[in-house]
């Protein structure tokens, strides 16, 4: 008699973000993580920071988390990912956005995730196939230049990772997005510096089945 073997999709994922880097989740405890950011920031205050302006540090920073926490909600996150410790006294204008699963159809009803992801690389300029915790996955990288017009302020670097959920029906993915805002006159080895850090991050991922 033959076992077949019943496998089943991960329920979840770990990612291990840099040294210095604050997880925020989108879904519930969205405020006590943002509350404990800001607890930190302000007790990093450099000495003789006068106290009379502690109370509108504490607002600016909280405005500025909150508006960054909508603008990845809005984009279907699931997590935040965000860096609030200087880097050689550099703050770093970057964050890493893991969005909700999406279904995407097979490009043949017996094709799997590996043509959809092949197909797409075709179509995708610089967009190459990559393996991530024994899982296929596609990293894209492009510049998206500031428009006002569509919500773009400032301009950024974009680096995107869609790994296909192993085993699960219909087929579902997850998009992992890293955005660095580009300052003009800036040193391009700078960003892609920041680049290669998300990749190194990325390179952390596994599944999760607990």
């Amino acid at each position: 008699m033959t076992t077949v073997e019943h496998r089943r999709a991960p329920n979840g994922f770990n990612l291990v973000p840099p040294p210095g880097w604050e997880v925020i989740p989108l879904h519930s405890g969205t405020r006590e993580a943002m509350d404990r950011i800001v607890r930190k920031a302000v007790a990093q205050l450099p000495v003789g920071f006068p106290k009379d302006d502690i109370p509108q540090a504490r607002l600016k920073l909280t405005q500025e988390l909150k508006k960054v926490v909508r603008r990845a909600s809005a984009k279907g996150g699931m997590t935040l990912y965000l860096p609030t410790e200087r880097l050689h006294g550099i703050a770093l204008p970057v964050s890493i956005v893991a969005s909700e699963p999406i279904e995407i159809p097979r490009v043949r009803p017996e094709s799997g995730p590996e043509a959809v992801l092949a197909a797409l690389a075709s179509e995708i300029p610089g967009a190459e196939v990559r393996e991530l915790d024994d899982t296929a996955a596609l990293r894209s990288e492009r510049e998206v230049p500031a428009d006002p017009e569509q919500g773009v302020e400032v301009a950024h670097r974009r680096v995107e990772y869609l790994v296909p959920i192993p085993d699960s029906a219909p087929d579902k993915y997850l998009t992992f997005s890293y955005s660095a805002l580009i300052a003009p006159g800036s040193d391009p080895a700078f960003y892609d510096t920041l680049v290669e850090l998300f990749d190194a991050v990325m390179s952390t991922f596994r599944w999760s089945y607990s």
